[in-house]
């Protein structure tokens, strides 16, 4: 039986997991919509903690007061890279005149970011919760402290690298950089709910689980991953078409994206092939618990219908309500797989160790 601060850690961290793939999805959305600017200063939104709703509540030299702000970030950001050994990309930051490009108000997109900004306050509290509750499992589980300590410290580069993203004005890497990010968070979090729900409950585990099998689990996570890098970065160039080529219309601009694009789509199909031998194996193994099952049809389902919107997306001009169900799927596989791997690496004689 959990004791009450036991079961307190285990539902705040599960709610702690529901809200970061809330705040994916809201990405998704901010993404899908082109928000990403809609508040062009962080972490206030017009230096309002509730933005305005009309252009008029603004100043009118705002567009010039937040483009001054994002220069003499971003100056500060590339001083940064400069002493930490990549010059390059701190000259990419210095010489990006995108960044100069003012923004014009719009409601409904600073709305959208400003929601999204919202779930991922919400979100960092919650971790912040699972933190403090964790020091009374000191002496229980050692580890869910630490873990749940460099979680929320993350949180924090997270937030910080989330203004930089508004600063450099949705720069293509440093986006990829915060996805990942993102995706290491999920991680930590689901493996401390998953250390103690298992530090109790034997019933979750195998009792014997082959090499093979452990190593396939952790190739596929890995595969989910790359595709997830992969994934962002073929929006990126998606962005970058469309900026360079506004003649094209929407149906054209995949023509242009290159040899990323083949990438992603031979990933999926990887993925998807992958993921089906795996599920086999397990179905015809002997010494898996139902559960271990019941993760596979999890997978084998998310992966159909990601790939029913990989689809819809390529098929129908990059649809923008596509585009958030679309990565909201790419990292629930992950979550899915990750949790499964966890099952089968878990060593149920050993669960009382620190």
């Amino acid at each position: 039986m959990y004791s009450k601060i036991e079961k307190s850690f285990l539902r705040v961290n599960l709610i702690s997991i529901i809200s970061l793939f809330l705040l994916i999805l809201a990405g998704g959305v901010v993404r899908s919509s082109g928000s990403g600017m809609g508040c062009p200063d962080w972490p206030r939104c017009f230096d309002h903690y509730i933005p305005p709703t009309d252009v008029s509540a603004l100043p009118k030299d705002y567009k010039q007061k937040y483009v001054a702000q994002r220069l003499e970030k971003n100056k500060k950001f590339a001083n940064l890279l400069d002493k930490s050994g990549y010059p390059d990309l701190a000259n990419k930051v210095r010489n990006d005149e995108t960044i100069k490009l003012p923004e014009e108000f719009n409601a409904i997109k600073t709305y959208t970011e400003y929601i999204n900004r919202l779930i991922g306050a919400i979100t960092g509290l919650l971790l912040l919760l699972t933190f403090i509750i964790s020091i009374r499992l000191l002496k229980v589980r050692k580890r869910l402290f630490w873990l749940s300590g460099i979680n929320l410290l993350l949180v924090v580069f997270q937030a910080w690298l989330g203004s930089i993203v508004v600063s450099t004005n949705l720069m293509a890497w440093i986006i990829t950089v915060h996805m990942l990010v993102a995706i290491l968070i999920l991680a930590i979090t689901i493996y401390t709910y998953f250390d103690l729900k298992t530090f109790k409950n034997n019933d979750i585990t195998n009792n014997k689980v082959s090499l093979v099998m452990k190593i396939f689990a952790v190739i596929l996570v890995l595969l989910s991953i790359v595709q997830i890098a992969v994934g962002t970065e073929v929006r990126e160039e998606v962005d970058a078409v469309q900026s360079n080529y506004k003649e094209l219309s929407r149906s054209e601009w995949l023509n242009e994206v290159g040899q990323v694009f083949s990438h992603h789509k031979e990933l999926a199909l990887l993925l998807v092939i992958a993921n089906g031998v795996f599920f086999f194996l397990l179905m015809k193994g002997n010494n898996y618990n139902k559960r271990t099952t019941v993760y596979g049809k999890y997978i084998l389902l998310l992966l159909g219908l990601q790939f029913i919107t990989g689809l819809i997306l390529s098929n129908f001009s990059l649809t923008p309500w596509g585009q958030a169900p679309h990565v909201l799927l790419a990292t629930l596989i992950f979550g899915a797989q990750f949790y499964l791997l966890l099952i089968l690496l878990k060593k149920p004689f050993l669960i009382n160790s620190n």
